[in-house]
């Protein structure tokens, strides 16, 4: 449209001039008005497309102003992108080195050791002790991040009793007896250093870590009903994204079941 009446202002502007000169030659008076008003009609054309082009350059502009901020855009995400297969890498490398370390401990003769320095288990029970509840929970966190599955780590304490505050633990033999017969091969049961149990449940949500615990509770209660069961559960990726918040979060759950005298399997706030 801007190109037709550029070319239909320059016609115009043609046309007045031959019209000019033909009036100028002839002396004609019509064909001079003619030429005046085809010189108006050229200048008002002229004027329009001035400013049609003004316009024009001024998108231009602002159309060059927004590519230049989706190519600033596009870099930026690039780059976080960048970064973020960095971190990807970095968690697979931790990833690697915590299973290699966990299957060198699984491999490896382990010595059971009372004092719990240097050994993998606990000398009461069998399991793995504290430190290795820290390492399997590591693992299965970082293997977590990079298949996009939840993780579910428990803490639990088994008493003697029924009522009262001064309750002891029980056995410790027969609770871990109970997780070893219920847990799949491919979760962890630990026992930590102030003789509670840490359960560390792969590719679990909430409610299978409930269910899979109130199988452990009822496996106890069967033989020994007189004990009370505990637990507090948090999971990944709900409550927390890294071990040691889990782990909180898990605190808080279980802190939660205490107020119940009773048998009782707490799940983390959000």
């Amino acid at each position: 449209m801007t190109d037709q009446r550029i070319n239909l202002a320059t016609g115009l502007a043609a046309c007045s001039l031959v019209t000019g000169l033909a009036a100028a030659l002839g002396g004609r008076r019509k064909l001079g008005v003619f030429a005046a008003a085809a010189a108006a009609a050229s200048t008002v054309l002229g004027q329009r497309n001035a400013k049609e082009a003004g316009e024009l350059d001024s998108r231009v502009t602002a159309m060059t102003e927004q590519i230049r901020q989706l190519e600033r855009a596009v870099a930026s995400q690039v780059q976080n992108r960048m970064a973020a297969e960095d971190a990807v890498k970095s968690l697979s490398e931790q990833l690697f080195a915590a299973e290699r370390r966990a299957g060198d401990a699984s491999s490896a003769p382990i010595v059971i050791n009372t004092s719990g320095e240097g050994g993998l288990t606990d000398a009461a029970t069998g399991l793995f002790n504290h430190e290795y509840f820290h390492v399997a929970l590591d693992s299965r966190i970082a293997a977590a991040r990079r298949h996009l599955r939840p993780v579910a780590v428990a803490l639990v304490q088994v008493v003697d009793g029924r009522e009262g505050s001064d309750r002891p633990d029980a056995e410790p033999a027969i609770a871990a007896h109970a997780l070893l017969e219920t847990l799949r091969d491919c979760d962890t049961a630990t026992r930590l250093a102030d003789g509670r149990f840490g359960v560390v449940l792969e590719d679990t949500p909430e409610n299978g870590a409930i269910w899979t615990l109130e199988r452990v509770r009822r496996r106890i209660a069967q033989d020994h009903p007189n004990f009370t069961f505990w637990a507090g559960v948090a999971c990944y990726p709900t409550h927390a994204f890294d071990v040691g918040p889990l782990i909180d979060c898990a605190e808080g759950a279980l802190t939660a079941a205490y107020d119940w005298p009773q048998d009782r399997i707490e799940v983390a706030v959000e």
